[in-house]
């Protein structure tokens, strides 16, 4: 168990054979690559920012940070944190950023570990974002983010199913019925509820751990096509403690979460009035504790209802390396297949940054595309 604080940072990492509708590169030819790739204007991408030097509790939701509505072309996806962040102009106001940008939002608004910060930011960018031009949606696909590299890369944003986001969401809905990205009013009168019966009208550990087997429940009595493999297999767990470890005012640092708060993050992409950010640094505490309370082993439905067969292809949470190397060499190579010049040193560029995140981990530096 001594990876737990890294798992969450799969959040934003996929098998290749999450992406059936990716096409492939052969239909086009060297002469056409040779074409599309130079009228891409390339932007070099600045370094990751290091830790805070003050990571002490302190007021985020002020005069500098004010929360403002959504603007025509503005744009919100899955994540309530970069959702929050957004709309308090940590991010860009437009939800379109670069990675830099949005390593330093979550470490200045939410006191987010910097290795932690680090990993899932570049993770998202090497499978959702343009390695181009460095610029991620924290929604869906948009020009915004400028022209795109040549398929199967996708630069689709965060709403893309089973890269960010996936299935057993606690306040969002499977992809297969519809909309994987919204506010779902439905699930979060269950995590009310669920706060209501297990956690005394507050979202905690324990809370947290009864409402993530039921989502999971819930999605494989559903959803045909409910997915609980690598990388949602670790996800879902790091979901479920996030806004307890980044959403509880930072003077109580308590891990009771109540409802109104929970509300404005989840609905709204609204800090509380007066927030505080955590007092220190944090990263996926009391993961072990939901995963224990119901262990789930990773698996899928097979193409009906209560199928759920186990998948004993996918990581777990024993196999933490094993998950960073089939995502570099199975899904950035996957989506990124013949890189050549300076797409190629992008990606070389954002799989070192990737792995600054893994300090600690024991894993070994694979290079699917050289060291150069």
């Amino acid at each position: 168990m001594k990876y737990f604080p890294l798992f969450s940072a799969l959040a934003f990492a996929a098998r290749v054979n999450a992406f059936p509708s990716y096409a492939s590169l052969a239909g086009l030819s060297d002469r056409e690559l040779e074409y599309i790739l130079p009228t891409l204007e390339y932007r070099e991408p600045a370094l990751p920012p290091g830790p805070l030097k003050d990571t002490s509790a302190k007021l985020v939701n002020d005069k500098a940070h004010p929360w403002k509505p959504l603007r025509r072309g503005d744009i919100r996806g899955p994540c309530p944190g970069l959702n929050a962040l957004a709309s308090h102009g940590y991010l860009p106001r437009n939800g379109v950023a670069t990675p830099v940008q949005i390593i330093n939002a979550i470490q200045e608004g939410f006191n987010m570990e910097n290795t932690l910060a680090i990993f899932v930011t570049y993770g998202a960018h090497l499978v959702d974002g343009n390695l181009i031009t460095d610029l991620l949606s924290i929604g869906h696909k948009t020009p915004l983010t400028g022209p795109d590299p040549p398929p199967p890369a996708i630069v689709g944003g965060l709403n893309t199913h089973a890269v960010f986001e996936g299935d057993a969401s606690m306040t969002r809905g499977d992809d297969f019925f519809g909309n994987n990205h919204d506010f779902n009013a439905t699930l979060f009168d269950q995590f009310v509820d669920f706060s209501n019966r297990f956690g005394g009208g507050k979202y905690n550990l324990t809370v947290a751990a009864e409402l993530r087997f039921k989502r999971i429940q819930d999605s494989i009595g559903t959803n045909p096509q409910f997915s609980f493999v690598s990388p949602r297999y670790f996800t879902a767990y790091a979901e479920s403690v996030f806004p307890i470890n980044f959403f509880v005012d930072g003077r109580r640092n308590d891990g009771q979460l109540d409802m109104d708060a929970a509300r404005g993050f989840f609905q709204f992409s609204r800090m509380p009035k007066g927030f505080f950010r955590p007092n220190g640094p944090r990263s996926t505490e009391g993961l072990d504790q939901v995963f224990l309370a119901h262990p789930v082993q990773p698996g899928a439905n097979v193409g009906q209802l209560n199928s759920y067969t186990l998948d004993p292809t996918s990581a777990d949470f024993s196999t933490f390396c094993l998950l960073y190397e089939n995502f570099v060499n199975k899904t950035v190579k996957g989506l990124y297949p013949n890189p050549t010049g300076k797409l190629r040193k992008a990606l070389n560029t954002n799989l070192n940054f990737f792995f600054q995140g893994l300090n600690g981990s024991g894993c070994q530096q694979v290079f699917p595309y050289g060291r150069d």
